[in-house]
């Protein structure tokens, strides 16, 4: 679904048609050993259902770049063995596909050590025609001729009601920052929906203004991309 002119949601990825770039954001690899140590069991499934929607992703499109717009791992102050593993698979099945470029984001404290490992650069942010990847976790200096901005680190879920029944889907934000597009994407951590915009507090200092004008853009179970209207919409809802 394009969602802004040239801008195309693919399941959790971003896709820009003109120089067919695919952002994903925040997989927070490692999630499961970090819940582990907290005396959470979960099972470590989310390596490989990763790697299955980014191929099912990669097998329509056919990028030349592949952005990770921050949060590739988990832990802050650490690099553990799951996201040693892990984060270096994933980052072999991009590059089998295109240049990767690695954004950094808050939990990105120790990730050099990785990224050297596969030879890969590490930027605060980049420009792509006149659209600014940006983590989101901080406020940045807006450079000359920017658009349209995309940013993760929000996890943007909603919850929808029906009856006794409730459940809560990743979804993608379009909306304005300070007269320039604005694009929220969801986490592609497949083991927590995310926050919840309708009911909890906002993390990232793009999205501090009113909410109520941007757009929710539904990630179903299935991939498919649903239009719920506004987030006013859905709170009169």
């Amino acid at each position: 679904m394009e969602i802004l002119d040239g801008i195309e949601i693919m399941d959790l990825a971003i896709f820009l048609k003109k120089s067919k770039a695919l952002i994903i954001s925040d997989i927070h690899a490692g999630y499961e050993e970090a819940l582990n140590r907290q005396g959470v069991l979960v099972p470590r499934f989310q390596f490989t259902e990763v790697a299955k929607r980014v191929q099912s992703i990669l097998a329509k499109v056919n990028p030349k770049m592949i952005v990770v717009n921050g949060d590739i791992k988990h832990e802050f102050g650490e690099i553990s063995e799951q996201e040693w593993r892990e984060t270096l698979k994933i980052l072999d099945m991009l590059s089998a596909s295109a240049r990767v470029v690695l954004i950094k984001g808050n939990h990105d404290t120790i990730l050099g050590p990785i990224a050297r490992k596969r030879e890969i650069e590490i930027k605060e942010q980049i420009v792509i025609d006149d659209i600014l990847v940006v983590h989101g976790h901080k406020l940045v200096e807006m450079p000359r001729g920017i658009k349209t901005i995309v940013i993760g680190h929000e996890h943007p879920a909603v919850s929808l009601t029906e009856g006794a029944r409730s459940e809560t889907y990743k979804c993608f934000l379009v909306g304005k920052y300070k007269g320039k597009n604005l694009v929220v994407q969801p986490s592609f951590n497949l083991i927590v929906e995310g926050t919840d915009v309708l009911r909890e507090e906002l993390l990232s200092p793009f999205l501090h203004g009113s909410l109520r004008k941007f757009r929710v853009f539904v990630v179903s179970g299935n991939a498919s991309v649903l239009d719920f209207g506004t987030v006013a919409d859905l709170s009169r809802v």
